[in-house]
């Protein structure tokens, strides 16, 4: 019998990212407004114009997990999605033995693997013949020099079928890959899964990590990146008018849903409620939001909808906020557009500041955090903000973190291509 429009509860959550390995080491330095940006230290990059990101820092596959096979040729992103379930499932209590295992699943939204730079590099000069590369050559030399379970860790579902495979999920397993709205689109559609009844619990967030030769040239020649080099914990500034660019992050964020009888039954401690999820595309272009904001105001105006709330009972915006010129506006204008005279009492923080820019991984860590201020009545400041900006005219918490009772929280997630999506989160039972 299929169930219509079930309550769908969290009950686990951790996160691993460049302020912390978990949730609590990277939510108190989320209040003490530090920020997890160095320069990069995994490549040298003195010849690129960027030069710094936000790496994820004392982070031992091996303290979470021993037994996996091929252990060593994880990618990164395989390896923070394992770790972080692995934490989550024990946050939730589940006990994966004593739970319908096809009636569980994993919905991410996880990036590309880590790409073999440098191997792929060894095979372009081992098979370069004067004024071209010889294919056959390259063939034979990518036969030397790169690793089958590697190259396969390139795929972005990869982290999802890890999962399934080694904590016996066998129900829906997908993965999304929405750019920077990539985890957010696979806890709304999770979500959907619960609610509609296809599932009764279901993994999801994401993970990723692009801080590699090829992830740092491919935004620069966006231009997207900043280029604020010399102080690399005041790069990423969400809303400030010397805003020049976001700053890479990577990590994994993962959140433990379930059908909230599911939960009550095993008597579950229920973290928050998702009341709401909207989606959209701005159909305008591959890097540019629309300018007048309208796939966001869209996927904002559906989450609020779904939720049967109206823009007044919104207690704190969790923006996209990612220190691009024009997202910080565009962003700005949506929400103006969405909320209206109920700003004046809206406060609006972007993470992104302190964190840097997770990408696929982004949503789930935001919202994540969204939680995580529902609990301790607590809102995360937007740090790095010293000179507004004329047209970002909202309240966006600056700098220090800012006490408030919050009942519920919207989440805002962006991507390039226009993908759009905002999620509704609250107190359960509020």
């Amino acid at each position: 019998m299929r169930h219509i429009n079930r309550r769908v509860v969290v009950t686990g959550m951790e996160m691993i990212t460049p302020l912390g390995v978990g949730m609590e080491e990277t939510w108190k330095a989320m209040q003490a407004g530090k920020s997890g940006v160095d320069y990069i230290k995994r490549f040298d990059c003195e010849t690129f114009q960027t030069r710094i990101a936000g790496q994820v820092k004392n982070f031992k596959f091996s303290d979470f997990i021993l037994d996996y096979p091929d252990i060593e040729d994880l990618g990164i992103h395989s390896k923070f999605s394992l770790a972080a379930t692995k934490m989550a499932l024990e946050n939730s209590g589940i006990e994966v033995d004593k739970i319908n295992p096809r009636r569980s699943g994993v919905y991410l939204g996880s990036g590309e693997g880590e790409f073999d730079f440098f191997g792929f590099t060894d095979c372009i000069i081992d098979s370069w013949c004067e004024d071209h590369v010889d294919l056959h050559d390259f063939f034979e030399a990518g036969r030397r020099h790169l690793h089958p379970f590697r190259e396969l860790e390139h795929d972005s579902n990869r982290p999802a079928a890890h999962i399934a495979s080694y904590f016996g999920f066998y129900g829906p397993n997908s993965n999304c890959l929405t750019a920077c709205a990539a985890s957010s689109q696979a806890i709304g559609e999770a979500w959907s899964m619960i609610r509609r009844g296809d599932a009764d619990v279901m993994i999801t967030g994401g993970a990723h990590s692009m801080i590699h030769p090829l992830g740092v040239l491919g935004f620069n020649l966006l231009t997207a990146l900043s280029t604020q080099n010399d102080e690399p914990t005041k790069a990423s500034k969400p809303f400030d008018i010397k805003r020049d660019g976001f700053v890479l992050g990577e990590g994994s964020a993962i959140l433990i849903l379930e059908d909230m009888e599911h939960a009550k039954a095993r008597g579950a401690r229920i973290l928050g409620e998702i009341i709401g999820y909207g989606t959209s595309a701005d159909s305008f272009r591959i890097t540019d939001a629309h300018p007048e904001g309208r796939g966001a105001i869209d996927a904002m105006s559906r989450a609020l909808r779904q939720a049967g709330i109206q823009p007044k009972d919104i207690d704190y915006i969790n923006a996209h906020g990612t220190s691009t010129n024009v997202n910080d506006t565009v962003e700005t204008i949506a929400i103006k557009s969405v909320f209206g005279d109920n700003m004046e009492n809206i406060p609006v923080s972007s993470v992104k500041s302190m964190m840097g820019h997770l990408i696929a991984a982004a949503g789930a860590a935001e919202l994540i955090t969204c939680l995580l201020a529902l609990r301790d009545g607590i809102i995360p400041p937007t740090i790095n903000y010293n000179d507004p900006d004329p047209q970002c005219d909202l309240d966006y918490v600056p700098n220090k973190c800012r006490k408030k009772e919050l009942n519920t929280i919207l989440s805002n997630s962006f991507g390039f291509g226009g993908q759009n999506v905002a999620l509704v989160v609250r107190k359960f039972g509020s």
